[in-house]
């Protein structure tokens, strides 16, 4: 019985993000690859077909592998799908890496989007922005906002865990494709970013996915290398591989220390800073 209620309220919701297309003449997709703005391109096409478009932005901070990932999904779909150069690493205020770094990100993602969209004749760009994340820390949503974007997903009140079930309903393969945020948020605010350690971050983690592994994070500060995965992964993880053999890889990338996060892998761990109280001297 509950399953059923979820399928209802999953398929209400599905017609409600269809719905929501239809009243749009045309709509640009803020496409990433990841499982929340590709659903958004699946729905839009269903509904619009060619009068939708897919537009990913590339830049150091985006793995190569999930700018393939992009492209096939889109093929898969049948949208349009083209490929934008973003240049957020020209921003000094991208680069410092402070609190509100993704307010920098989707302000030249938008910046970019936008003129292509108005040449083309679209008059709206949307992103795949869900509920749960205007409940999380999301400087960028702010910005993406400010620049006219809307955002299906959390219109229609979709959550993470909907997003994944819906997908699921509709046959998408990469249902389970685990979160793949950009590159910079390995890094703790305030630590400067810059092409070379973002491939640094790069080569770790395509090392432990070639391992078999798919929900990780390497974080990255003052040259260590901090592994998070799942903690029932963890004990596998040290009895099973070559230990040795991945701390010579991530030395020959760069990394000076190698360390396992023993909590396990867990989504913003990085935002917690912000979350400290505040200590006043007596």
């Amino acid at each position: 019985m509950v399953l059923q209620q979820l399928d209802r309220t999953l398929q209400n919701k599905h017609q409600e993000l269809q719905d929501l297309f239809s009243g749009m003449e045309q709509a640009l997709i803020a496409y990433s690859g990841g499982i929340d703005s590709t659903l958004v391109a699946k729905v839009a096409f269903d509904v619009l077909g060619d009068r939708a478009i897919a537009v990913t932005a590339e830049s150091p901070s985006l793995l190569p592998e999930d700018l393939e990932d992009a492209r096939i999904q889109a093929a898969e779909i049948g949208i349009h799908h083209e490929i934008v150069q973003t240049h957020e690493m020209d921003n000094p205020n991208y680069t410092s890496n402070p609190v509100n770094r993704c307010y920098f990100c989707k302000s030249e993602l938008h910046d970019t989007l936008k003129p292509l969209a108005i040449a083309r004749g679209y008059p709206y760009i949307v992103d795949g922005v869900n509920a749960d994340d205007l409940a999380d820390y999301r400087p960028g949503i702010q910005a993406a906002k400010e620049r006219g974007a809307r955002s299906p997903l959390a219109e229609v009140g979709i959550t993470k865990l909907e997003i994944r079930e819906l997908s699921r309903m509709l046959e998408l393969p990469w249902w389970d494709k685990p979160a793949q945020p950009c590159l910079s948020s390995r890094f703790p605010y305030g630590e400067s970013i810059t092409v070379e350690k973002l491939q640094q971050v790069a080569k770790a983690e395509r090392y432990l996915r070639k391992l078999g592994l798919k929900t990780l994070r390497v974080r990255s500060e003052s040259g260590t290398a901090r592994i998070e995965l799942p903690p029932s992964e963890i004990q596998a993880f040290v009895i099973n591989h070559d230990i040795p053999a991945l701390v010579e890889a991530f030395r020959s990338y760069g990394f000076l220390f190698v360390t396992l996060d023993l909590e396990g892998f867990s989504s913003g761990k990085l935002n917690r800073v912000l979350q400290q109280p505040t200590v006043t001297a007596p």
